[in-house]
């Protein structure tokens, strides 16, 4: 499964990452992981305004 993982990674360009890590019973860690894709860089743009549209309604709040 290993291998395969590596293999989707190398060639697709994907990542692996954790999303969930937990402790079993006798005390080993135990991770689950998958398979994911970044963001585009227009998605990251919209990600940004929208930030910034928060922070600034934030600060209008505050006054």
């Amino acid at each position: 499964e290993l291998v395969k993982l590596e293999r989707k990674v190398k060639e697709s360009g994907l990542t692996i990452i954790a999303y969930k890590v937990f402790l079993n019973e006798k005390g080993f860690a135990k991770m689950r992981i998958a398979l994911a894709k970044g963001k585009k860089e227009y998605d990251k743009r919209e990600s940004l305004k929208l930030k910034d549209a928060k922070k600034d309604m934030d600060r209008a709040m505050k006054r």
